[in-house]
C-alpha cells in the first residue's frame, strides 16, 4: 500500500517516511538539474532571495522533453542525482525536505537530510512518458535561457515514488542489496 503524501512536505511529514516506503505524492513540486541547482547556490552565497520557496518543498531532478500539442509536459524522467551532489545540502539547510531523482547521494548530501530533516525519493528511470502522465500543470519560474534545464512548478497527482534514503540516514540501495543477499 502506497503512502499518499501532499505538498507542502513538512518535517513532520519527512519523520513518518521509510527508506523502502512507497508513496504518491500529490500538489506542487519543482524542476531543477545541475545548472538550475548552481545559479540558486550562487543566490544562496550572495544573500539573495531564491526564485521559490524552498521551506518544505520538493524537487524533481528532471530535464522534460518538449511538450508535443496538447500535452502539458513531454517526457518527464528523473536524472541522476550525484550531479546535484554538491548543491542539496545548501538547500537542504535553507528547508528543502524532499528530493526526487535516481541514483546514489554522497555522505554530505545524507549528513545534511539527518541533520535538517529530508528525505530522498527515487522515480524509476526510463518511464518518463508514463511519469508525466501524472504532471496536470506546468510552467517555467525561473532560469528560461535554460531550456530544459530551467525550474518549473508542477502539479502532480499521485506521483510514484519510493523512499530510497529517509531522514535517519536508512539507505535503500544499501539495506535491499544486504537483504537480498540474506536470501541466497
Amino acid at each position: 500500500m502506497a503512502t499518499k503524501i501532499t505538498t507542502p512536505l513538512t518535517r513532520d511529514t519527512v519523520k513518518t517516511l521509510k527508506s523502502g516506503d512507497s508513496c504518491l505524492i500529490t500538489g506542487a513540486i519543482y524542476t531543477a538539474r545541475d545548472a538550475a541547482h548552481k545559479r540558486l547556490c550562487e543566490l544562496i552565497n550572495k544573500g539573495e532571495p531564491l526564485p521559490l520557496d524552498i521551506k518544505d518543498s520538493i524537487i524533481y531532478f528532471v530535464g522534460p522533453t518538449p511538450a508535443k500539442p496538447g500535452e502539458i509536459i513531454g517526457s518527464a524522467g528523473p536524472t541522476t542525482s550525484y550531479r546535484m551532489d554538491a548543491y542539496s545540502p545548501d538547500l537542504i539547510k535553507l528547508g528543502l525536505t524532499g528530493m526526487i531523482g535516481k541514483g546514489k547521494r554522497n555522505d554530505e548530501v545524507i549528513d545534511a537530510m539527518k541533520t535538517h530533516g529530508a528525505v530522498y525519493f527515487g522515480a524509476i528511470g526510463g518511464c518518463g512518458a508514463l511519469l508525466s502522465k501524472c504532471i496536470k500543470k506546468c510552467e517555467i519560474i525561473a532560469y528560461d535561457d535554460l531550456g530544459a534545464e530551467a525550474i518549473r512548478k508542477l502539479y502532480v497527482e499521485d506521483f510514484p515514488v519510493v523512499v530510497i534514503i529517509d531522514n535517519d540516514g536508512n539507505n535503500l540501495y544499501e539495506t535491499g542489496k544486504e537483504n537480498y543477499l540474506k536470501q541466497k
